[in-house]
């Protein structure tokens, strides 16, 4: 049994889903303590239930723990079972990170292609998105031979939620290693502006302000605006950066009040300081890929932009279940060379 403190590190639910994923992955079980003790509501919300509830219906795991507001979870796995799955979560809470829980062990440890459906929020503060997933996560995912297919079906915007997602993944028989460690010169990018029940000129001011501030940063844009049919009202801005290895997307976020110039700034101030990093790997990325690179054979080495609380603290977890040898190069700023050693 190995015990986990959820309070160390990032504290948030990063530490659970890991855990989850490696726990099934690798046969151990574990006790995770202090869920979430960083966070001002602690303890296990809706999403993070879903999540423990999806990593047991497909390893037929025992477990103990799995309620709103609960600090501790017990958790014994069993073998992956290939199929179809839905999880709905019964939130607007972030159907991607219940798809973060399952896809590995599923691509890694089932026999056939698995359908996983997710209902809830495809867009949330504090979560990739679902275009992230599309446009980024799933790039990565291609290049280390792991294949997902990603529909949006429809989207689903806090408070109603609402939103489905669906997944097939396919089984995968070895991860391939990464080497990323330069960037081209980013000089042009495209992304989109989207509103769902709010008036046109929402999307089109996020599209304007976008276009300017890129703009204003010699950077070229085509930002389209689109209109979404969802349960509640919201709307994305945001940034992708087709020139770089793997095309990053960073995102923001409407909310009741915000104005939308607001919405374009938070896409833009990402992805300006992004460029200006000059690395390939994107921060929200760079903790993504540890997982599935410490259940590689290879050798690989990726350098981002930022090295973030939540990549420290998935270094942590990963070791508290992998034998693996994974190191952090600071660089300047907040920039770092991750490197995850050949499997011996």
């Amino acid at each position: 049994m190995i015990e986990i403190d959820g309070s160390e590190g990032e504290g948030g639910g990063q530490i659970l889903r890991s855990s989850l994923a490696l726990s099934v992955l690798t046969g151990r079980p574990f006790k995770l303590t202090n869920i979430r003790a960083n966070r001002s509501k602690p303890g296990l919300q809706p999403q993070h239930v879903m999540c423990v509830k999806a990593a047991g219906a497909i390893s037929g795991a025992q477990y103990k723990g799995a309620a709103n507001g609960s600090s501790v979870l017990y958790f014994e796995p069993g073998p992956v079972k290939a199929g179809s799955y839905t999880f709905t979560i019964g939130t607007a809470g972030a159907t991607a990170l219940v798809l973060h829980t399952v896809y590995l062990p599923l691509a890694l440890r089932g026999d056939k292609p698995c359908e996983v459906t997710v209902t809830g929020g495809t867009h949330n503060a504090h979560a990739p998105c679902y275009h992230f997933l599309e446009t980024t996560w799933a790039a990565y995912l291609a290049r280390m031979g792991i294949k997902v297919e990603l529909e949006l079906v429809r989207p689903g915007f806090y408070p109603r939620g609402g939103g489905e997602i669906r997944a097939v993944i396919h089984p995968c028989s070895r991860v391939n290693g990464l080497s990323l460690l330069t960037c081209p010169e980013l000089t042009t990018a495209g992304g989109f502006s989207a509103y769902a029940d709010l008036p046109e000129s929402v999307g089109k001011k996020q599209a304007r302000r976008l276009s300017v501030r890129l703009k204003s940063e010699e950077v070229e844009s085509h930002i389209p605006v689109e209109e979404w049919e969802a349960a509640s009202p919201g709307s994305v801005a945001a940034v992708i950066f087709r020139q770089a290895p793997v095309p990053p997307l960073f995102f923001g976020l409407g909310e009741r009040g915000k104005p939308a110039e607001s919405v374009a700034d938070d896409a833009a101030d990402e992805a300006i300081a992004f460029r200006d990093a000059k690395c390939p790997v994107d921060p929200h990325s760079a903790d993504q890929l540890l997982l599935p690179l410490a259940l590689s054979d290879d050798a690989s080495e990726y350098r981002t932009s930022e090295v973030t609380r939540h990549l420290t603290t998935n270094v942590e977890t990963v070791r508290k279940f992998v034998d693996r040898t994974i190191t952090i190069e600071y660089g300047d700023a907040k920039s770092g060379v991750v490197r995850v050693a050949a499997r011996v």
